[in-house]
């Protein structure tokens, strides 16, 4: 009998606030150390803690975006730890009564099948600050300007049963984040990241003793960590030996998990409710304003996208990615034909973005500019061979699509007596591969076409020449 796989994650999303959640300094990335710090993240002497609204805000977006069930009331609590860059000693956060309840996540696996992952809970909390080790010899830094940043901390049942599933709901709740604009994603700044407990036993027995790996802050570390681990965990098994509960990490490096602590449970944390904050007390008007601002989600766009553009699942899944780049096919889909849209945002609009390392939201090439283009394929204005040429000149220098064509004469040529006069020549020119052609040799026939575009220099409409090549080809 085989081992089962179970690992459930929790996600550290980052909310965009502009300022803190319990005080009024800025959370923008990427200023000096320590210059983003008041009394209250500072944990000074009587300093008190008041809670960003905005936060509350997203929190409950969240929430309803997974139809979960949402805390009336709920309560923050004291996490007691002693850290380096936890000034206070303890964390703010939430834990028996969170702000959003269970709820669920679907997930499109890569068989074509969904699964349903459910969430626990989602809670509040604030960040810890940062230990800097690379700028000094012998001693490290620590920066509190992260230190009360808002974090949605998103903890899952354990209902994965593969690295392969815990990315897939990874990328989802990622995807899901960003839609609803509460957090921005970016993983390199850590800003979204996740913890991930993963764990073995036999099918059908209790859940196995579990190591929890911490700070995975992208796709792959988490798939590479979580199959390192599985294998870890079996080969001891298997030997006879006994998981020991802990917390690791995850060396990207050497490609391995290890050791970082032995793992903590609750009542090590001695959880208490804060003194400093009264319950957060919903009501049903301010529920009902968040639900007001809730945009198009991602499952319901996708499947819009395969009813209003004909769409193959796959396409329309690739295409609601993202709010941005949903928003840019629908301008490119625009009085064209959606299929050969979504074949260009989805082949070499993006093909060029992830090449150059760059988001969709810095394009240099605009959707109208791109819908133009597929307009001029499908006039036979140009081929989708010159198309390809043009866009590369768009992406990285800029200029206007027809501005382009005129100025490199780059029309496409449909004249039929035109065509066939550069067909009849290189036919002329061939008169043994005409033969073998006519003796059985088909794939002769790419040959042909091949010289007849060379001739004309990429500019004669290519069902035209196949069309009257196969015409005179076959005429004896």
């Amino acid at each position: 009998m085989g081992w089962e796989v179970v690992i459930g994650l929790e996600v550290h999303a980052q909310l965009n606030t502009a300022t803190k959640i319990f005080c009024g300094c800025s959370t923008t990335f990427g200023a000096e150390p320590n210059s983003h710090t008041c009394p209250v993240c500072l944990a000074m002497p009587g300093a008190l803690p008041v809670l960003n609204e905005a936060a509350v805000d997203k929190a409950i977006a969240l929430g309803l975006a997974i139809g979960a069930e949402l805390n009336r009331q709920s309560v923050f609590a004291r996490k007691n730890y002693f850290y380096p860059d936890l000034p206070k000693g303890y964390q703010i956060s939430q834990y028996e009564l969170p702000v959003v309840g269970k709820g669920t996540l679907t997930i499109s696996l890569t068989d074509g099948t969904e699964k349903v992952v459910g969430v626990t809970r989602a809670h509040l909390e604030e960040d810890a600050g940062k230990s800097l080790h690379e700028a000094f010899v012998d001693q490290s830094g620590i920066d509190l300007n992260r230190a009360g940043t808002p974090l949605l901390e998103i903890v899952s049942e354990p209902d994965m049963r593969s690295p392969a599933e815990a990315v897939a709901y990874l990328k989802k709740l990622h995807a899901l984040v960003r839609y609803l604009d509460i957090c921005d994603g970016n993983m390199q700044e850590g800003s979204f990241r996740c913890d991930a407990n993963v764990s073995l036993r036999r099918p059908g027995a209790p859940l196995g003793t579990r190591a929890e790996i911490k700070n995975l802050n992208s796709f792959r570390f988490l798939e590479k960590a979580l199959e390192y681990e599985i294998a870890r965990q079996r080969d001891i098994l298997e030997r006879g030996g006994c998981i020991v509960q802990e917390t690791r990490l995850y060396d990207a490096g050497r490609g391995e998990t290890r050791s970082m602590r032995s793992k903590e449970e609750a009542n090590d944390y001695r959880y208490f409710p804060d003194p400093d904050l009264l319950p957060l007390v919903l009501d049903p008007a301010r529920i009902a304003r968040v639900r007001g601002t809730l945009p198009e989600l991602p499952d319901i766009k996708r499947a819009r996208f395969m009813r209003q553009y004909a769409l193959p699942a796959y396409d329309a899944g690739v295409l609601t990615m993202s709010r941005v780049l949903a928003d840019y096919y629908e301008q490119v889909a625009v009085g064209v034909d959606s299929k050969l849209a979504a074949n260009w945002v989805m082949g070499e609009l993006l093909g060029a973005l992830n090449k150059a390392g760059i988001e969709i939201e810095t394009c240099p090439v605009s959707a109208e500019k791109l819908r133009l283009l597929v307009q001029r394929i499908e006039d036979q204005t140009i081929s989708g061979k010159i198309a390809k040429e043009i866009f590369e000149d768009l992406f990285h220098s800029g200029g206007e699509v027809d501005a382009i064509i005129e100025k490199r004469g780059l029309r496409q040529i449909t004249d039929t007596g035109a065509i066939a006069a550069l067909v009849d020549g290189i036919v002329a020119a061939h008169p043994q591969q005409v033969a073998d052609f006519r003796a059985g040799k088909d794939k002769l026939l790419g040959f042909f076409v091949g010289q007849v575009m060379k001739a004309s220099k990429g500019k004669a409409n290519p069902d035209q020449v196949n069309t009257i090549l196969l015409e005179r080809l076959r005429k004896e």
